[in-house]
């Protein structure tokens, strides 16, 4: 039996707009260099200044990274596909897509359940922080976020690898191995389970961090003064803010893909689909840039003080 029963598969979503293609091809493509600049310019505020390298900032690199490992495995596709008549993508790249976006949601949703959890250490045990959550603690954690996401995928899609397929249209504007899986004629109870005992790895695992530790910083909340309230609301705002988009468009694709959305318009079914592909690596960065003061204080002294500088000494003397 090979590998692949099929060389190819056919994105089945994509509309018929006309010369609309280039219109929306020139927003994706704003999209993607918007999600590119912003996620590596706060990489490089907090790579290049020493006074940002705690443990809050590590993960936060680690969360812009994703973004940017998302993004690619998404928009690059997408843009040719836009352009295409045919919309066909060859089986190991399409495979290669689903490593990619899987991966990149499960890393995610672990980034921000390591993250919860430094902050619940930050407000619910300060005196106690520095000790708790060494940068080298912070880099471990990192790793083997990257790590499990990595090696949790690869027994799906093994499974998705040896199935035989009796089609190769794949209704989504994306590889997605939910939907390749269901193209098999061939037992795929196997991956049915897995597929389910995969969910509960995904999601339990994150889920039980992030609740314990808001449910921590809460109760410090309600039995603490105005002022350690409007700290815990000021660090943890983005990161719940972020953490709500993410699942959210999580339920959005998961309703596209496994449901019956006929009744639904195409336009609503392809921004459901790719919600928290487009909206996570763009939103992510911008909430974090404008609500932590002292990435936005590094930043302007980085880059428009910089600007600044250059363009007075451009100027001839008179």
């Amino acid at each position: 039996m090979s590998n692949f029963t099929v060389s190819y598969f056919i994105l089945g979503a994509y509309l018929n707009v006309g010369n609309l293609r280039y219109f929306f091809f020139l927003v994706t493509a704003l999209l993607y260099m918007s999600v590119l600049f912003v996620n590596m310019s706060l990489i490089v505020v907090i790579c290049v200044n020493r006074t940002l390298h705690e443990p809050m900032y590590l993960f936060l690199v680690s969360l812009f990274v994703n973004e940017l490992y998302g993004s690619s495995g998404l928009f690059p596709l997408l843009l040719v596909q836009i352009l295409s008549d045919s919309h066909t993508v060859s089986a190991p790249l399409c495979f290669l897509q689903i490593f990619c976006l899987y991966t990149y949601g499960s890393v995610e949703f672990l980034n921000l359940a390591v993250m919860s959890y430094d902050r619940y250490l930050a407000i619910c045990r300060p005196l106690r922080y520095g000790r708790l959550m060494t940068l080298h603690k912070a880099l471990v954690l990192s790793v083997a976020v990257w790590l499990y996401s990595f090696l949790k995928f690869l027994i799906p899609l093994f499974l998705n690898l040896r199935l035989l397929r009796c089609g190769n249209v794949i209704p989504s504007l994306y590889c997605h191995n939910y939907l390749v899986a269901r193209l098999a004629c061939s037992d795929n109870r196997v991956n049915n389970i897995y597929g389910l005992f995969g969910i509960v790895l995904t999601v339990l695992v994150p889920l039980l961090p992030i609740v314990f530790s808001y449910a921590e910083i809460l109760k410090v909340c309600f039995g603490g003064s105005e002022q350690t309230r409007q700290k815990a609301l000021s660090t943890c705002t983005p990161h719940l803010v972020s953490l709500l988009n993410f699942s959210f468009g999580c339920c959005f694709e998961i309703l596209q893909s496994r449901f019956d959305m006929s009744h639904v318009p195409g336009a609503l079914r392809v921004l459901l689909s790719l919600y928290f592909l487009l909206m996570q690596p763009l939103l992510t960065p911008v909430l974090y840039g404008m609500q932590m003061s002292k990435i936005r204080k590094i930043y302007r002294t980085t880059f428009i003080h910089t600007d600044v500088l250059q363009s007075s000494l451009s100027k001839p003397s008179s």
